[in-house]
């Protein structure tokens, strides 16, 4: 048997408690949130004026939605598979749960589905994969194409030809980040699309290759230099991977949110003394990623430990307003004065722990540090509900919604758990953005 059936029929045979379901409701606000806020951007301009040169299908109208979810890096983010699930699977479940009647209930279990497949190949891709590859765009059309097969009710064998022809669809590289190029948000959008022409196509008899992974000429041969296939069937019953995922309370690379961790209670101690001097000890994947000390725009910012935690010690409060030009300047002397290295316990604590540790010295010679294991927005120390709430209102009033449009659109996601409603969410969206709905 396959890896990929093998992962299918673990799936499908996981028990879904209210919880969980509630867990997913969660998760669905929060990228539902962040699509908003997306569209309010100037790459998310560039993304609607596109949409509205042509007339997007319903994949399409989908793809768009992920894209304009990972623009403002405040999407979730699960740790041991390095991946964004919400930006990729939540779209795909809501376009096609919409298009085909859902329940909101089944929609949500085809969240937890997607979720599940994404993150369990993204935890066996390996850390050499992620050097290069960009696991949310390699990874995501896996997981779109799992919930897709849920909401479409494709059998064993329908299912495994959704997902080999999702796996085949797999790119995305790191390369945008040395010029803050606008790819990344591509990548989301391409995976949910992706994976949604696969589970379709599918649904139709289009077969993919049973051993789109493990194959001699699969993912594993031609992507990573350091596969765990292995990770792929592990602990099949333990929790669900959506809940083991974190939620995002300030909205820039989730590598920087230890360290920004330990800087806010930092801030907090120096009580405005002057700093001489910072140390950030991290893991290697938090420099491959975020070593930028001079960043040139907002996007290199939201990938710099050094503007990061100097914004974080400077202002005691990281927000969208954080990496514009002025917040940059303002922490010029601050990143100069910065060094960041690698030592453990943080490295060896990676991927199933990102860790930070902050030191600071300040200008009479005394010396101020905190670590941290885990964060705010991890597993181990969520966000409540309310939080969560909070945070989306923020978002939808940062997309443009008024405080009333926010609230009831905060109040029917939480709704959904139960529901035998199918949710207009996804053709909500595309309407506040002057796109034709293209589901009906």
């Amino acid at each position: 048997m396959s890896l990929t059936s093998s992962l299918i029929q673990l799936i499908r045979n996981k028990p879904i408690s209210d919880n969980d379901l509630t867990a997913a409701a969660l998760f669905t606000l929060d990228a539902v949130a962040c699509a908003y806020a997306g569209s309010n951007t100037p790459v998310g301009e560039k993304l609607i004026a596109w949409a509205k040169s042509i007339r997007l299908d319903n994949k399409r109208q989908a793809m768009l939605m992920a894209a304009l979810t990972h623009i403002t890096e405040t999407d979730d983010l699960h740790r041991a598979s390095v991946t964004h699930p919400g930006c990729v699977v939540v779209p795909a479940a809501l376009s096609l749960g919409e298009q085909t009647g859902a329940s909101a209930e089944n929609i949500l279990r085809a969240i937890l589905h997607g979720f599940e497949a994404m993150c369990r190949i993204g935890a066996a891709v390996g850390p050499g994969h992620y050097k290069i590859w960009h696991n949310t765009a390699t990874c995501g059309p896996y997981g779109s194409a799992m919930a897709a097969a849920t909401l479409l009710d494709l059998d064993l064998e329908a299912t495994v030809n959704a997902l080999g022809n999702a796996g085949t669809q797999s790119s995305g590289f790191w390369q945008f980040i040395e010029t803050a190029a606008m790819s990344k948000h591509l990548h989301a959008g391409r995976a949910c699309e992706s994976g949604l022409l696969a589970a379709e196509l599918a649904a139709f008899g289009f077969t993919g290759s049973p051993e789109i992974l493990e194959g001699d000429k699969g993912m594993f041969a031609g992507m990573c230099v350091d596969p765990v296939p292995e990770a792929i069937l592990a602990t099949p019953d333990d929790a669900w991977q959506l809940p083991l995922t974190s939620i995002k309370p300030w909205p820039c690379c989730r590598h920087t949110h230890p360290a920004i961790d330990c800087a806010l209670e930092l801030s907090r101690q120096i009580n405005g003394c002057e700093i001489q001097s910072i140390e950030v000890d991290t893991y290697q994947a938090a420099l491959d990623v975020c070593d930028r000390p001079e960043p040139e725009n907002e996007y290199q910012a939201k990938f710099s430990l050094y503007h990061c935690v100097a914004i974080a010690l400077q202002d005691g409060e990281v927000n969208l307003d954080s990496f514009t030009e002025k917040a940059r300047s303002q922490t010029a002397d601050l990143r100069q004065a910065t060094r960041l290295q690698v030592v453990d316990p943080f490295a060896s604590r990676y991927p199933l722990s990102w860790s930070s540790g902050v030191r600071v010295t300040t200008s009479d010679g005394e010396t101020l540090a905190v670590e941290r294991k885990n964060c705010k927005g991890d597993p181990e120390l969520a966000l409540t509900e309310s939080e969560i709430r909070v945070k989306a209102m923020d978002l939808m009033r940062f997309g443009g919604l008024s405080e009333s449009e926010s609230s009831a659109r905060c109040d029917l996601v939480l709704s959904l758990p139960g529901s035998n409603k199918t949710p207009k969410l996804f053709s909500e969206f595309i309407d506040s953005i002057g796109i034709e709905n293209r589901l009906n």
